[in-house]
């Protein structure tokens, strides 16, 4: 049989249960192998679980949603991937009744985005799809032969519904595209790290603290149940053994009913079982049993090593040495834990490095989506009293940096700036635990120096900074519950035919960015599409910014006007003076987003030096030229573009119309007598 060898793998949810002993047995046994993992860090994941992998050269984490199509096509190619192995999914049952979109969500839209980056980037030479026993649905309770492969589907949860159609989709895209794709379906896993809303830690966490073990209807229910490090180790033999287009179950003969595991943990706690165990009301649907036929993976050459009560022990073993691992957990140790998967519910909040220690401190309880009542402040009488506000600025060396902080100090608000670089992690997240800010600017990022034309030649440098830096920080901020506002830039856009010159039809927000004559706007057009995945970030594009001081070189009149010869071609442009004091009031709105931050209209370079020779220079001149001639003397093309700013206006009315702003905020102040 021929042995699959994989280089560069990427494994989906590996800060979960399952995945996280899979990815950490990989990365110990093969080093040649890259293994990159994917989590978005939910309710029931612990970057702690990686630790034996943290050290590893050939480890990578990224924290991202298998639901976003652009990050998950972005990893496939960059990482040059070769091999998924998908485990990420909502996996508890009882969530699934009282939460069932978010299943359908997480399991078939997730595993669809897969799927079809798979397809797109064509590269893929194995996909391992993670499914479950469940599909098949009940087993009869006199079956002497359990399910085997080809056995029909027949679902009866939403939890189990959403991972047969997922699991449809995967056969859809092997058969359709060719794309490489195994199945695995599986028993109940047990062992060190498993969040505790399963039976087996939740049966441990309760016996560690002397309270009753709740059982659900009679406790007749039959389910087989795998050793992790067993399961971990059925993967490694599918991964290298298995073969495309097959279907492997992960499975055990040896059964125990749930009243029998209940009973085996009180011997193991001397409980007595009549006392400590309680019977509370069972599922909406609850299947009497699961049973696997496992003789095809058995063939592979795999075998269950571990037996129950070597298993059970070191997992009592593990729990009873690690009592914090997950924080405060007690609304998962109810009977039906179903508010951890309500919207806000519980969030595991990263506060230090990566590589630290994690306790119960990391988590925090939304109230208001797990029914506790607090008081309100109106009814009590007292006035709620808001946080002062004290920002966080990063581009203190930059203009926009430097304004901001002269615009705190007039406005007597509390500011600080950065000293991490946005690359350095660690470095911001010191910055955010000692200043405590209540939003963080960035006005960071490399334009280059003195211009766009530097980034063609400072790639990496630019990435570094412009893409790399900046989701590290809106990252950060998130995992602090801090908004970001993101000085950004509308240079991703240029005319076309839908958007032609002097049409007065601009770029929207919501608009594909169509400009790629300059590799600095390449990175931020990335950025800003990555971004969006970020619900704590307001992206500000602004547009050659113009401001009252002249004498400031980066000012784009103080530019034009030194020019031997300009392009004459109108332009949305952004007024610093009129528009900065905006950003920050829509910080104080916690608005977010992408926002066209221009003013409203356009105006050609030569309107603008008109304008420069009527107030500032009767004597002053200057000579056009065409696009085509100015394409000779520079390196990186440059934008041209309207950009729609309605959305602005209608969220600040009295915002001036570019001709007017420009008038207003920086001739007149400057008009010579």
């Amino acid at each position: 049989m021929a042995t699959y060898e994989p280089k560069n793998i990427l494994i989906t949810g590996a800060a979960g249960f399952i995945a996280s002993h899979v990815a950490n047995r990989l990365i110990r046994n093969y080093p040649d192998y890259k293994i990159v993992v994917l989590d978005k860090l939910d309710y029931c994941s612990n970057l702690k679980n990686l630790n034996p992998s943290r050290s590893s050269p050939n480890f990578k984490f990224v924290k991202g949603d298998i639901g976003s199509a652009d990050l998950v096509n972005y990893l496939l190619i960059t990482e040059s991937i070769d091999t998924i192995m998908h485990f990420a999914a909502q996996t508890h049952v009882d969530n699934s009744f009282g939460n069932s979109f978010e299943f359908t969500k997480n399991n078939i839209y997730g595993t669809h985005v897969l799927l079809e980056a798979c397809k797109v980037t064509g590269q893929i030479r194995r996909f391992i799809h993670v499914s479950t026993d469940e599909v098949y649905g009940e087993t009869e309770e006199d079956a002497v032969v359990g399910n085997h492969e080809a056995s029909q589907l027949l679902p009866t949860n939403p939890y189990s519904a959403t991972k047969a159609g997922a699991e449809m989709l995967v056969m859809a895209y092997g058969r359709s595209y060719g794309l490489p794709v195994i199945t695995t379906r599986g028993n109940n896993v047990y062992g060190p790290n498993q969040f505790p809303e399963k039976l087996i830690p939740k049966f441990i966490l309760l016996a560690m603290r002397g309270q009753p073990l709740p059982i659900h209807g009679d406790g007749s229910n039959v389910r087989s149940y795998l050793y992790c490090e067993d399961v971990a180790e059925a993967f490694e033999v599918i991964l290298h053994k298995g073969e495309v287009g097959h279907v492997y179950n992960i499975g055990t003969k040896k059964e125990r009913r749930v009243i029998d595991v209940a009973k085996d943990m009180c011997k193991l706690f001397n409980m007595d079982p009549d006392s400590s165990i309680k019977f509370v009301e069972n599922r909406p649907f609850n299947d009497q049993r699961y049973f696997l036929d496992d003789e095809k993976l058995k063939s592979l050459g795999w075998s269950e090593r571990t037996i129950w009560e070597e298993g059970l022990k070191k997992t009592i073993e593990w729990y009873t040495s690690n009592p914090n691992w997950w924080g405060d957990v007690s609304g998962a140790l109810l009977p039906h834990p179903r508010m951890l998967m309500m919207p806000g519910g519980v969030d595991r909040l990263v506060d230090g490095p990566e590589n630290a220690d994690f306790d119960s401190a990391d988590v925090a309880i939304n109230t208001s989506q797990i029914g506790v009542q607090i008081p309100s402040s109106k009814a009590s009488g007292i006035a709620p009293k808001k946080p002062a506000l004290k920002f966080l600025i990063y581009g203190k060396t930059g203009w926009i940096g430097g304004l901001l902080g002269k615009l705190c100090e007039k406005q007597q608000i509390q500011y600080e700036y950065g000293k991490g670089r946005l690359e350095d992690r660690s470095q911001l997240l010191a910055d955010i635990q000692t200043i405590k800010p209540t939003h963080v600017f960035n006005a960071a990022g490399v334009t280059g120096r003195p211009n766009v034309d530097w980034c063609e030649s400072h790639k990496t440098e630019t990435i570094r900074t412009n893409v790399s830096g900046t989701l590290n920080l809106a990252d950060v901020c998130r995992e602090h519950g801090l908004l970001m506002i993101n000085f950004a830039t509308g240079c991703i856009f240029e005319y076309d035919a839908k958007h032609p010159e002097g049409s007065g039809i601009g770029f929207k927000e919501e608009d594909t960015p169509n400009f790629t004559g300059s590799f600095y706007s390449k990175t931020k057009a990335m950025v800003e599409e990555l971004l969006k995945e970020y619900d704590n970030v307001c992206t500000l594009r602004v547009r050659m910014p113009i401001s009252s001081d002249l004498n400031n070189p980066r000012n784009f009149i103080t530019k034009i006007a030194r020019y031997d010869k300009v392009v004459n071609i109108p332009n949305s442009m952004t007024i610093l003076d009129e528009l900065l004091p905006i950003s920050m009031e829509m910080a104080k709105r916690n608005l977010r987003g992408i926002w066209n931050f221009t003013n409203p209209g356009v105006v050609s370079h030569n309107e603008i030096l008109e304008m420069y020779k009527e107030y500032i220079n009767p004597e002053f001149k200057w000579v056009n030229f065409t696009l085509e001639e100015q394409a000779k003397v520079i390196v990186a093309a440059r934008s041209n573009n309207e950009l729609d700013a309605s959305k602005l206006k209608k969220e600040f009315p009295e915002l001036l119309s570019i001709k007017e702003s420009l008038i207003k905020y920086v001739f007149e102040p400057n008009k010579q007598q």
